[in-house]
This record gives C-alpha cells, sequence and structure tokens, in this order.
C-alpha cells in the first residue's frame, strides 16, 4: 500500500510552550470551545432581555456540570473495575503508577455522554437557582453546544486518539504516534458534523426564536449530534477491550437514550406548538 496517498498525522500535542509551562492542543480546544460558547450564549441572553445577574452563573454550572460528568461517564462507563478500585484516581487527575508512585497525568478519559447527563443536572440547579425555566435554558445551551463539541473532537485529533479503523480511502489519515496504518480520521468526521449541526441550529433560532423554550433545540441538538455518534462509530476503533465481541459498541449503545428523548422532545415542542 503506498502511504504517500494518506495524510500523516503527527503535530506536536503542545500548542504554546513557555519553557515554564505549557499548553495543549487539546486544553486549547476545550478553552477556545467554552469560549464560543459563552460568547454566543452572552449574545443570546441579551437579546432575550434577560439580565446579567441570570447570565453570570452560567457558565460556571455548565463547565463543572461537563467536567464532572465526561470523568464520571468514561470511569463508569468504560472502566469501572479499575475506577470502582481506585476511586481517588476518578475525582483528581493522578494516577499511582506502579514502579514510580502518584504522578499527574490530567484527566486521562472524558466520555460525551456523561458530559451530556451532567451539564443536564447542572442546567437543572441552575434553573432552581435563577429561576430561569429548564427547559428555556435547555434550548439556548443546546443552539450553541456543537460549537464546543466541535473544538473538543478537534482536540482529540490534535492527540491522535479516538482512532479510527484501517481504511485506503483517500483522506485516510495516518496516526504516527498510533501505528503506520491509514485509518478513518473519525475525530474529524465527527468536528465537521457538529460545525453544521451549528450552523443549522443557529439558523432555526433565527428563523424561529419563538421555539426557545418548548424544547425543540433541545430535542434537535440531541436527535442530531448523537444519531451522528451511532453512525460514526462504526468507522472508529473500539475504546476498550471489552466492546470488541458487541454488536454495537458502549458509544452506540449510550447514544440510543439521547436520540429517542431528542424525538420525543421535538415531537411534544411541534404538538405544543399547535
Amino acid at each position: 500500500m503506498d502511504t504517500a496517498l494518506f495524510i500523516t498525522w503527527h503535530p506536536d500535542v503542545v500548542a504554546i510552550d513557555l519553557g515554564f509551562f505549557a499548553i495543549r492542543w487539546y486544553s486549547l480546544c476545550w478553552a477556545l470551545g467554552l469560549m464560543g460558547v459563552y460568547l454566543l450564549m452572552h449574545h443570546i441572553y441579551r437579546e432575550q432581555k434577560l439580565s446579567e445577574e441570570k447570565f453570570e452563573p452560567l457558565f460556571i454550572y455548565c463547565f463543572l456540570g461537563i467536567l464532572i460528568g465526561a470523568r464520571l461517564g468514561h470511569c463508569l462507563f468504560y472502566e469501572p473495575q479499575y475506577f470502582l478500585s481506585h476511586p481517588v484516581e476518578m475525582f483528581l487527575p493522578i494516577r499511582n503508577i506502579p514502579g514510580e508512585g502518584w504522578k499527574f497525568t490530567g484527566y486521562e478519559g472524558l466520555a460525551s455522554h456523561g458530559g451530556t447527563i451532567g451539564l443536564m443536572i447542572a442546567l437543572w440547579l441552575y434553573s432552581r437557582k435563577t429561576g430561569v425555566k429548564l427547559i428555556h435554558v435547555l434550548d439556548n445551551v443546546a443552539i450553541v453546544t456543537p460549537i464546543c463539541a466541535c473544538a473538543i473532537r478537534l482536540g482529540n485529533l490534535m492527540n491522535s486518539e479516538i482512532i479510527g479503523r484501517p481504511t485506503n480511502v483517500p483522506w485516510a489519515f495516518i496516526f504516527e504516534r498510533v501505528d503506520a496504518v491509514p485509518r478513518h480520521p473519525g475525530q474529524l468526521y465527527e468536528a465537521i458534523c457538529y460545525a453544521i449541526f451549528f450552523f443549522v441550529g443557529w439558523c432555526f433560532y433565527r428563523k424561529y426564536p419563538q421555539r426557545v423554550g418548548t424544547g425543540w433545540f433541545f430535542g434537535l441538538c440531541l436527535f442530531l449530534i448523537f444519531t451522528s455518534r451511532i453512525l460514526i462509530e462504526y468507522t472508529k476503533e473500539n475504546q476498550v477491550d471489552f466492546e470488541s465481541g458487541m454488536l454495537f459498541n458502549m458509544g452506540q449503545l449510550l447514544s440510543v437514550p439521547f436520540v429517542l428523548l431528542g424525538i420525543w422532545c421535538m415531537k411534544r415542542a411541534t404538538t405544543i406548538n399547535h
């Protein structure tokens, strides 16, 4: 196989190196995604005449909800046997490496399904605290969420993680930090989908702003993101060994309830509008 036909991928994981401090691409992508969501949500709140006092706590609720949910989701969905016997490593970015002792590793493993559940719980708490209706907040957040999801998947691409299955398509990537095999760039597939989903949701919001508060945008976001996740999983390698004998991997199984919830929310919103 002529590897010159494919894209050789081996970027430096460090985006900015100041000598005494380094910023990795993954962290930078997370930060840029969150910044984009923050600015867009601020714009939406001002358009909807929601006060600054109600907007200010939203970011911290979302950030903590996504981070905690994504971390617990990975630990409990993908590696429960290990992390239930090493609970400290579940909550702190450290790992007890045999022969080396405790090392700072960062959070190695974040699951989008757990992040979604964590975000919904955080928004419920935010709604109770501020008095903004939960369904209204869910719709607003759903409009802008794909931007952050896109940025995170680009971070995965820069880290050469969540790699795809071997393929000979002309746009295949050779992830040199992994092996010399041309593979589907599953992270890039998802990033492109999420960017498109953002523009679709934003266009619908500009045309039908009255649908905010019905749950329609929340349903649309869930349906699009997790349907694409189910399909794109067929191009990815399994993340953990126990998925090898499964007809559907863990990511696909966890996506099904979100797809069904999305359909239900959109159908319910349409009924309310009529």
